[in-house]
């Protein structure tokens, strides 16, 4: 196919709609000998008539009109892909996330209208869950992880630390009683989350006397997602550990009890990974920037 295809299929399409090669040379500031021209080096490409033309009229083939129907909305397609790198347009297009549920709930799915208002052309696509997503494969703009990043290929920009807090609900507490140090946990049970790639059980990491320890309690059920590990804890099925923002309401609303609360849980980093830097679309560019400023605004 000849590189000037795209060039030829355009000045097609313009033809077309102005039912005139004179009114189509105007329209895109050529000679009309170069229209005539292009309409005959894209039927003899096609080896097809598109029109039929007299010194009257001007007319489609049905070949022609099959032809325009098919161009005009590649070119369409491209205009829009063309627009979603261009630095001096606009951000739009389709941006994929994939965001963590803690992280959806609280932060991002509250905030979202506010970025829809400064982006209007962005039409966003969100997954939201806690397993390990591949960003190549899946077609993935860019994903936000709460914990320490396993090396990877892929650049990360740390937003900063969320907030932990061990709670449990009342029904659990007035059955078991309430751990006094996070060695007791060895004791009680709990709602672990494990690690859906390696099925790890995730350690619980305290401070002790200004020294990091971590500590695991004895598993009543272990899951891998977030919303399901608030539910199993708030049915008093055992101690929990998660994001404070995402158990803020529960606490205060006396659904769940905050425990161990002279022993404070480590912090854990918040990051936001994507493909290249290089060629970061400014779609996906616009959104890293707006999410750390975000995040950055809410204590957590």
């Amino acid at each position: 196919m000849r590189a000037n295809m795209f060039e030829y299929m355009d000045i097609f399409i313009q033809v077309v709609e102005q039912g005139s090669f004179t009114k189509a040379a105007d329209v895109l500031q050529l000679h009309r000998p170069a229209v005539s021209k292009a309409i005959q080096q894209l039927e003899d490409e096609l080896g097809a008539k598109l029109i039929h033309r007299t010194t009257r009229k001007l007319s489609v083939t049905a070949e022609g009109d099959a032809f325009y129907q098919r161009a005009r909305q590649l070119m369409a397609e491209m205009g829009e892909m063309m627009a979603c790198f261009s630095p001096t347009l606009p951000p739009r297009g389709r941006l994929l996330l994939d965001v963590p549920l803690s992280l959806a709930h609280c932060l991002l799915i509250p905030n979202l209208a506010a970025f829809r208002a400064l982006y209007p052309d962005i039409e966003v696509v969100l997954l939201s869950s806690d397993k390990k997503t591949d960003l190549i494969a899946e077609g993935v703009d860019c994903l936000v992880r709460i914990g320490d990043l396993a090396d990877s290929s892929f650049i990360s920009r740390r937003l900063g630390d969320i907030r932990m807090v061990t709670c449990a609900a009342p029904a659990y507490i007035e059955k078991h009683g309430i751990p006094a140090t996070p060695d007791d946990l060895l004791s009680h049970q709990a709602v672990n989350f494990f690690s859906e790639h390696s099925r790890e059980v995730m350690d619980w990491k305290f401070y002790v006397d200004g020294v990091m320890v971590a500590r695991r309690a004895g598993s009543s059920v272990l899951v891998d997602n977030s919303d399901v590990l608030l539910s199993c804890g708030l049915a008093g099925l055992g101690i929990i550990q998660a994001t404070r923002n995402a158990l803020a309401p529960h606490i205060q609303a006396g659904r769940l009890v905050e425990v161990l609360t002279d022993y404070p849980p480590v912090a854990k980093p918040v990051s936001v990974l994507y493909p290249d830097r290089r060629y970061l679309a400014p779609k996906v560019r616009v959104f890293i920037d707006w999410f750390s400023e975000v995040f950055s605004q809410h204590p957590h």
